[in-house]
C-alpha cells in the first residue's frame, strides 16, 4: 500500500495551491480528483492580480497542476469513495479499489452550485450560462441578461447586474425574500417575470431564455442563482 505525508482531495485552486506549498516543503504529496470537476474549469477570470485580459479557468487549473507536479507532487484523476481514520493517519479508498495511507489529509472540496437542470443549460455553461453573478457579471456589461431564482441570492444578483447590464430580467414564480429586499427590487429597473425558466436558447452562445408562459427573453447571459452546497459528505464519514 502506497503511503504519503499528505493527501489532498480536490484538484481545484485551493487543492492545487496547497499541493504547491506542500511539495515545495518536500512532503510526499498526492492530489486526488479531476480538474474538470472544479467549478473554475468552465469559468473565466479577469479580476485577479497579475492576470491580463480574460483567462479561462481551465488554463489556470492546468497551469496550477503543472506547478504542483514541477515541485514534486503527484496527481491522480480519481474520485475518493471512502475514508477511514486509523492510528497515525488516514486510509483513503479510491474509485478503482486501491487504498492508500496518509499521515495528513486536506479536504479541498469547495462548493457545488445548484443547477436548474433545464433544457439547454449544461451545453451553454461558460457560453452565457453562469452560476455566479459576482464572478461573471462584469463580462456582460452593456448586454441584456436574465437571473433565475427565488431567494435573496437571485434578487441581490439581479440588483448587482442592474448596474452593469443594459437590461435585467428576474425569473421567479414567487420570491422568498425580506420585505426590505423586495422593496429594493420594486424600486429598481429589474423586470420581474412570475414564471418558470424552461429552456436556454442558443448554440455557440446564449441567445435567449424561454419561459413557462411561452415568452422568450432575448438575453446574452443567464445566471442561475439557486444557492450553493458544500461537498462535505466525505468529511461526515470521519465525524467532522
Amino acid at each position: 500500500m502506497k503511503s504519503y505525508d499528505l493527501v489532498i482531495i480536490g484538484s481545484g485552486p485551493a487543492g492545487l495551491q496547497a499541493a504547491i506549498h506542500a511539495a515545495r516543503r518536500k512532503l510526499r504529496t498526492l492530489v486526488l480528483g479531476r480538474i474538470e470537476s472544479s467549478g473554475l474549469f468552465r469559468a473565466h477570470m479577469e479580476n485577479y492580480f497579475g492576470l491580463w485580459g480574460k483567462v479561462s479557468g481551465e488554463e489556470l487549473l492546468r497551469t496550477g497542476l503543472k506547478q504542483a507536479l514541477q515541485f514534486g507532487a503527484e496527481h491522480r484523476s480519481e474520485d475518493v469513495v471512502a475514508l477511514e481514520m486509523e492510528e497515525g493517519g488516514f486510509r483513503v479508498k479510491l474509485e478503482g479499489g486501491e487504498e492508500i495511507q496518509t499521515q495528513t489529509l486536506i479536504l479541498a472540496l469547495g462548493v457545488s452550485r445548484r443547477k436548474k437542470k433545464i433544457k439547454g443549460e449544461d451545453p451553454l455553461v461558460g457560453k452565457g450560462v453562469s452560476y455566479c453573478v459576482d464572478c461573471d457579471g462584469f463580462f456582460f456589461r452593456g448586454e441584456p441578461v436574465a437571473v433565475v431564482g427565488e431567494g435573496s441570492a437571485a434578487v441581490h444578483g439581479a440588483l448587482t447586474l442592474a448596474k452593469i447590464a443594459s437590461e435585467v430580467h428576474l425569473v421567479a414564480e414567487d420570491l422568498k425574500v425580506s420585505q426590505a429586499l423586495y422593496q429594493k427590487l420594486q424600486s429598481s429597473s429589474v423586470i420581474w417575470h412570475q414564471a418558470r425558466a424552461e429552456e436556454v436558447l442558443g448554440e455557440e452562445a446564449v441567445t435567449g431564455l424561454r419561459l413557462s408562459t411561452g415568452e422568450v427573453l432575448s438575453v446574452k447571459g443567464v445566471f442561475f442563482e439557486e444557492g450553493a452546497k458544500g461537498a462535505l459528505e466525505l468529511a461526515a464519514t470521519l465525524g467532522v
